[in-house]
């Protein structure tokens, strides 16, 4: 019994190391988005986090703000979307897609 915990343990221990080394090299992963036909782009990072925004020129019309405004919005959520499912796949290929709480 006692050799079978400790198996466990080794095991966990294990994943806790390919996780934290995934999550390392995801940290330099990027994934962009783009709206409105490619004039606002966001780029995200395997951790979430937002890395850039590009807007062209031709998608600033001071006569129409909110426009813009709502392709920023929508360009930084799609890349932040795409973050948590590039995420999602690549800590499956860890835990064989076992679902484990607290973990994403």
């Amino acid at each position: 019994m006692q050799h079978n915990m400790k198996e466990m343990i080794r095991q966990a221990q294990m994943l806790q190391n390919k996780m934290t080394k995934m999550q390392e090299e995801l940290s330099h992963r990027t994934i962009e988005a783009s709206v409105g036909g490619g004039m606002v782009k966001a780029v995200a990072n395997g951790k979430h986090e937002l890395v850039s925004i590009t807007i062209e020129k031709e998608a600033v019309n001071p006569d129409d703000v909110e426009m813009l405004q709502d392709m920023v919005v929508a360009a930084v959520n799609e890349a932040l979307s795409r973050s948590k499912q590039m995420l999602e796949q690549e800590m499956s290929k860890i835990t064989g897609g076992m679902k484990i709480p607290g973990l994403m």
